[in-house]
């Protein structure tokens, strides 16, 4: 088994550190790229590069940490109580600390909580400093499930729901085709939304005044699917406007499909650049 090697690295004008990955935590985390840092010793004895951090950082003048980095690098200790989870380090040390734990877990109310990347980062943007003890620092147990469990499973749940409602189609008629670079979906799913329109009376009785009004109405649906950030209801919400505008574009005597062809005919070569998120043409 090859031995752990920890590099002494000196970003000169800065600090002096210990990392067993250079790149990782001088270069990616810090900025500094290699012509910026120097490596002042390694060794592959966690208690010699420890004391030598301690004499190199006396030597050279910085701030000398008060606890050495065979301390640090034990397994991290998470105080999780109901509320938050406790970092024993403070917000300017969280961050590398945090990456040379990556993989390890702690145990919450919530499950279990995993370091990696991802929530490396989302950590150090939401992490508060301890109001007891500024050496430490803490998140709150709940924002971290939502983000990166309920989250996931509600993903899940999202992908279940399209996945019925296209085994549904298919199943009433409407033929899905994967769309290439080469070919176009057909548009026969706007003739079945028509067949099952006029099946119903729609045609014969409606008219464009209600189904604007149907419109507005899965618009509403929409809005609140965007706010709530449920996606199931997004994708619901969004069908249902398709096939109130098919219906809608019949009754206003032309088709759906004339009416995307007219709009794509006016937008295909106009230019313009994006502001506040809204295309703007010049």
């Amino acid at each position: 088994m090859d031995k752990l090697i920890y590099y002494l690295y000196h970003i000169p004008g800065k600090k002096i550190g210990v990392t067993r990955n250079l790149n990782n935590r001088v270069t990616k985390q810090q900025g500094y790229f290699p012509d910026e840092y120097e490596v002042l010793d390694h060794s592959d004895d966690i208690n010699y590069i420890s004391k030598r951090e301690i004499e190199l950082q006396q030597s050279y003048g910085y701030k000398i940490d008060r606890v050495e980095y065979k301390n640090l690098n034990k397994n991290m200790k998470i105080n999780a109580t109901e509320m938050t989870s406790t970092f024993p380090y403070p917000l300017n040390k969280l961050k590398g600390n945090l990456m040379d734990k990556l993989g390890e877990s702690w145990e919450t109310m919530y499950g279990k909580f995993k370091i990696n990347n991802e929530t490396v980062r989302w950590i150090i943007d939401n992490a508060k400093t301890s109001m007891y003890d500024t050496k430490r620092s803490y998140i709150y147990n709940k924002a971290f499930f939502e983000k990166f469990i309920n989250e996931t499973k509600s993903k899940i749940l999202a992908a279940k729901f399209i996945n019925e409602k296209i085994k549904k189609s298919v199943e009433d008629g409407f033929v899905y085709h994967k769309q290439t670079k080469d070919t176009h979906p057909r548009d026969d799913r706007f003739q079945l939304i028509r067949n099952w329109a006029k099946s119903r009376g729609l045609y014969a009785k409606g008219d464009t005044k209600t189904q604007y009004c149907k419109l507005m109405e899965e618009a509403g649906e929409l809005g609140r699917a965007i706010l709530k950030d449920d996606q199931p209801e997004f994708v619901d919400a969004i069908g249902d406007m398709v096939v109130v505008l098919t219906n809608l574009a019949h009754l206003g005597n032309t088709s759906i499909e004339a009416c995307i062809d007219a709009a794509y005919a006016e937008i295909k070569t106009r230019k313009g650049k994006m502001e506040n998120g809204t295309f703007v043409k010049s």
